[in-house]
């Protein structure tokens, strides 16, 4: 499924909680979280990253990932995205990303600006996955000539922003096709939980040994509150990557507050499994809206995200219940619905007894 934006979509301020199928960034944060910084916050502890938990963090990702990582705690998924980007691609190189990607249409050029101009070249494939002929392509092209940008970094996006998963071979062989030009792996992991939950795999196996270099390992859409983090498998980057964080104002002199909830976030096991309860949500609302007269589902709902094109009259009708989706940014008639850890199955079953009940 390719989509591309067209018009805004509109959402209602006092939607109940239960109603809100907008974004996964709607949801409030895992109680286990919220008691982690609670905790936290009971004394002191040294500043910009040298306290106990932010190297607990490190420790809890390097065993994850089967390998010793670095860890930079962000704030935003943005910051992730764009300060990796900047790590991996020279003023006049280019970043191949596909043309439905976050960097591409949702992060206001922060790419660009943090790479001080370094172009994103837009590629083609169904499920916003990146095609594999096309990259080949673009991986060679114009490379060495100075008349342009110069092929640098492939960015990946896992889950991708049409709710697809790449599968392992998908990645192997992107993978394979930058190591052969010679270009960098970034992988946006904005969901990246979801992912792993619907695949099953090995988190290294999706990322370092497929030729990942850089992780921008997202949690806020899965129960942290203000927490995300690039994870550095390269670490030859990370003293670059270190004063670029600074600069940039993601530096955190509280940092604890951040290794707090990702520490939670890890422990247990809470990552898969608030990612796995959303990508199940989905499921449920997929086989729920298939009984649906009129609803035509748009490709299947591997994470946690799912497209359908609705008639008017069920679009207009849960608006009017108070449901908030978007609706018609893609194209007319489309909406997406996307669940999260936080939802619930009565939330679910609710939500495909009003589409029947508007549809008749």
């Amino acid at each position: 499924m390719n989509l591309t934006t067209t018009t805004a979509a509109t959402t209602t301020r006092a939607t109940p909680a239960a109603r809100v199928f907008s974004s996964d960034n709607a949801a409030g944060a895992s109680p286990e979280i919220v008691e982690a910084v609670a905790a936290v916050s009971a004394g002191p502890a040294l500043p910009y990253g040298a306290d106990d938990g932010t190297a607990t963090v490190r420790e809890g990702l390097s065993e994850m990932f089967e390998r010793d990582v670095d860890v930079l705690p962000v704030s935003t998924g943005t910051a992730a995205n764009a300060l990796s980007l900047a790590a991996l691609t020279p003023p006049w190189g280019s970043v191949l990303c596909h043309r439905d990607s976050h960097i591409n249409n949702d992060e206001c050029a922060a790419p660009e600006f943090h790479t001080a101009g370094a172009k994103l070249v837009p590629l083609g494939g169904d499920d916003a996955k990146i095609d594999p002929e096309e990259l080949r392509a673009a991986a060679r092209h114009k490379a060495g000539d100075v008349h342009s940008v110069e092929p640098s970094v492939v960015s990946v996006t896992q889950a991708t922003e049409t709710g697809a998963v790449y599968t392992l071979d998908e990645i192997r062989t992107l993978g394979s096709i930058a190591r052969e030009a010679g270009l960098r792996l970034h992988m946006d992991g904005a969901r990246f939980a979801g992912a792993v939950a619907a695949l099953g795999c090995a988190p290294a196996e999706l990322t370092w040994r497929a030729g990942v270099d850089l992780l921008s390992f997202g949690a806020t859409k899965n129960g942290t509150m203000t927490a995300e983090a690039i994870v550095v498998f390269d670490r030859s980057l990370t003293p670059e990557l270190a004063f670029r964080t600074k600069r940039a104002g993601q530096l955190t002199s509280k940092m604890r507050f951040q290794a707090a909830q990702l520490d939670a976030y890890l422990r247990g096991g809470l990552w898969l499994r608030n990612a796995a309860h959303a990508n199940a949500m989905a499921a449920r609302l997929q086989e729920g809206l298939k009984a649906v007269p009129g609803v035509e589902l748009l490709g299947a709902a591997e994470a946690n995200i799912l497209f359908c094109r609705l008639p008017r009259q069920i679009t207009e009708g849960l608006l009017a219940e108070g449901y908030a989706f978007y609706h018609d940014r893609w194209a007319p008639g489309v909406v997406r619905f996307v669940t999260s850890f936080a939802t619930t199955e009565h939330d679910i079953d609710d939500l495909v007894r009003a589409a029947a009940r508007h549809a008749a």
